[in-house]
């Protein structure tokens, strides 16, 4: 004769089965170590264009001189964040589809939408204050500004997925915060940000979740 579960162990059962329907917990931790592949692979493209090595401070080319700031710098740096976000963007959805499918979670759901929405108001917000600096010439905290907006966007999405993302948005609050005062290095923060830490937070993931 079959045993009946314990309290302890229903008590668990019912907790699990409102943890899945409030949170969206198929993001995939691959989709964070492509994101950040991509997004260091736009670094280095950027310190091919700025002529730079990774360490050196690049007060004198993008932070504060307004000549070297033209049309090409600011079409060049466009288009590059474009195609990493373009690029990261297809790589989440792609990994994440692939995972929710395994977990028979569907990809457009309830707890995905409220989780697209709610990091939304940062993102957008984020990307027009990135704009208005660069139309402005202050492109040395646009990098910054990213970060902080990112991280901001992450703390705000973590209560509808997974705990550990905002950790990875605090650290990247406090990259930008650093790189707000360090603008030299700003490009710097942002390959360490957007590079390293989604690659380290994806791997963590996805040892700690898929395997």
């Amino acid at each position: 004769m079959k045993e009946s579960p314990s309290p302890l162990e229903t008590l668990h059962e019912i907790r699990d089965m409102m943890e899945k329907s409030s949170r969206f917990l198929s993001l995939s931790g691959l989709s964070g170590v492509f994101a950040g592949v991509f997004a260091l692979a736009g670094a280095t493209a950027a310190y091919r264009f700025l002529g730079i090595g990774i360490l050196e401070p690049a007060y004198h080319r993008y932070a504060y001189d307004a000549d070297y700031i033209n049309i090409s710098f600011i079409k060049f740096f466009l288009i590059d964040a474009a195609l990493v976000l373009v690029a990261a963007l297809s790589a989440g959805i792609y990994f994440t589809a692939r995972k929710a499918k395994k977990q028979g979670q569907s990809l457009w759901g309830f707890t995905a939408r409220r989780l697209v929405f709610s990091m939304m108001i940062p993102l957008v917000a984020g990307g027009l204050f990135c704009l208005a600096l660069v139309y402005h010439g202050a492109i040395g905290l646009a990098a910054p500004a990213t970060l902080i907006f990112y991280g901001l966007a992450l703390l705000n999405g973590s209560q509808y997925t997974l705990h550990d993302v905002r950790y990875l948005g605090i650290t990247e609050i406090i990259l930008g915060i650093l790189a707000s005062f360090f603008i030299g290095y700003g490009l710097l923060c942002w390959a360490v940000g957007f590079g390293v830490m989604h690659i380290l937070y994806g791997a963590i993931m996805y040892y700690k979740y898929e395997r």
